[in-house]
């Protein structure tokens, strides 16, 4: 490594932070990128090294969502604090792009993956676990988020068929580049080599067991993740990474490592949608009605697409549970605005109020 692992440029600073920071540099502050978050405890990346962080109160208190907090991936506003290797968060400056996905559970709450992500390797392995399906989810996610999608196939030595899988996979991804690999064979990995720049963030996605971890490893050299055997019996693993988090490579690219998904439920994603299955909706616009919904109607250039075959059936159905969900989300996330605007405004009316009381005694 014949470079500083630690200068701002090569943790991915550019003229977009440099703007955004401007301010905050004539009032000497301090950048640095978040590499790990835990417990409301960060360790960032800065020129003076790694820095153990926690946010000012300004910053929890005034933050109305999650969103509005530190994530891995961010670039933040800091002050360092008397004692060494430690800083305290002031501010989240303006994302280039970020990877969210609603939160687990009941609560109708987006959930950042990470943020100022250059691109995005969508890994699923040739094994049990490859699932067309779920590439057109991550598809929509990354799209939406304003990274550059990259499938990777792993485990390329445990298919016989790579060839026919790759084609499946670029017919369901027109246009995504899609790269089989082995690491165990040392197969296709030069060609992840043309992502990995200095500066540049690479965020791996996928569910457990996919080999992500394993892939982390031999990018960086070295063990910097944590292996785990994968089931014989189903393909699939434990989580091996249990936090998100930023990691540096020798070659000076960033590689963000995100613990398996059981679940990506989509928060937004109308306009990617729309680009993942720009075949389908161009036959739509040829239908005879306008408004077809593609069941009874007559002269409909869907159905006629799949009974001839044309058009994928499983895809097809994808399509349409993927836009059901998008549709759900929007209706929940319009209401849980609505609640969440009239428990602000009942908060600074009771403040008002206090206040007034306050004057009159």
């Amino acid at each position: 490594m014949n470079f500083n692992a630690y200068h701002l440029p090569v943790l991915g600073w550019g003229d977009f932070f440099e703007d955004s920071f401007q301010p905050y540099a004539e009032s000497g502050y301090e950048a640095a990128r978040v590499a790990l978050e835990y417990n409301h405890l960060y360790r960032l990346y800065s020129e003076r090294g790694e820095l153990l962080a926690e946010m000012a109160g300004k910053l929890r208190h005034e933050a109305t969502t999650r969103e509005a907090l530190p994530a891995v991936g961010d670039w933040v506003v800091i002050r360092l604090r008397p004692e060494g290797g430690r800083a305290t968060i002031h501010a989240v400056l303006p994302r280039r792009s970020k990877f969210t996905r609603k939160a687990a559970g009941e609560l109708i709450e987006q959930q950042i993956v990470g943020t100022n992500i250059d691109t995005v390797f969508l890994v699923t392995s040739l094994n049990q676990d490859f699932n067309p399906r779920r590439i057109e989810r991550y598809l929509i996610v990354a799209w939406e988020g304003g990274a550059n999608p990259v499938i990777v196939l792993s485990k390329a030595d445990l298919c016989d068929e790579v060839e026919d899988r790759v084609a499946e996979i670029q017919r369901v991804a027109k246009g995504v580049p899609v790269h089989a690999v082995s690491v165990v064979n040392e197969e296709g990995l030069d060609k992840l080599a043309q992502y990995i720049q200095v500066g540049q963030t690479v965020a791996l996605l996928g569910s457990s067991g996919v080999g992500k971890s394993t892939l982390i490893n031999h990018l960086a050299g070295h063990a910097l993740q944590r292996i785990r055997e994968v089931r014989e019996h189903d393909g699939r693993g434990r989580h091996t990474t249990t936090h998100r988090q930023l990691l540096l490579l020798p070659q000076g690219g960033l590689v963000l490592d995100t613990p398996g998904m059981r679940e990506l439920q989509l928060w937004e994603g109308d306009a990617s949608l729309h680009q993942g299955f720009d075949d389908i909706e161009a036959l739509a616009r040829s239908c005879y009605f306008s408004d077809c919904q593609h069941s009874v109607e007559p002269q409909c250039a869907v159905r006629e697409a799949l009974a001839e075959g044309t058009i994928d059936a499983a895809r097809y159905q994808s399509y349409e549970k993927l836009q059901k969900e998008l549709k759900h989300m929007a209706r929940k996330r319009d209401v849980s605005a609505q609640l969440a605007e009239k428990k602000k405004w009942k908060q600074l009316t009771r403040l008002a109020n206090r206040r007034a009381e306050m004057k009159r005694k």
